[in-house]
């Protein structure tokens, strides 16, 4: 399943679609502006809320949290004494963690469980400017969970970097 995905070009509390190879609007990440931490809501196409994804307030390291329903689902974090800058750990209530390492702000990077690729993010196959795709390459991985991934890792590394 691929997804083309538009760069957010004003920043924070910017809303924008995600869509399916064939085009149709799939997923809305809807930035929630004026709010003392960066928070976003995965929406399907309905407008139904399927994830929402937040910035832990009180954390040593920059840390974001998935929740599905109101339940917590993951934690996204900067890994820690790792050589790559570009290497985050997400890990899951359920105790599984994944793996997101590459060139974050590039939008060229690999989501993986136990060295096994979810999921690709590449600007490579995209000829049009501030696009990206997301590639989910395994049949039972959770597109949305993989989306809230990217999210994360991005609004993370921006962070980190000054960008966002």
């Amino acid at each position: 399943m691929r997804f083309l995905v538009r760069d957010r070009i004003l920043g924070i509390g910017d809303d924008y679609w995600i869509e399916d190879e064939h085009g149709r609007k799939v997923f809305l990440v809807d930035g929630k502006a004026l709010r003392l931490r960066d928070t976003f809501e995965l929406k399907d196409s309905a407008g139904r809320v399927l994830i929402d994804i937040r910035k832990k307030m009180f954390a040593l390291r920059d840390t974001m949290v998935i929740e599905r329903e109101g339940e917590p689902l993951a934690t996204v974090r900067r890994k820690r004494l790792s050589l790559l800058r570009n290497h985050y750990r997400v890990s899951l209530t359920d105790g599984t963690e994944l793996d997101v390492s590459g060139k974050i702000l590039d939008r060229e990077f690999l989501i993986e469980y136990q060295g096994e690729a979810l999921a690709v993010v590449s600007r490579k196959w995209l000829r049009v400017r501030e696009t990206y795709g997301l590639d989910v390459v395994r049949d039972d991985a959770d597109p949305s969970l993989l989306i809230a991934v990217t999210v994360c890792v991005i609004n993370l590394a921006e962070r980190e970097k000054g960008i966002g």
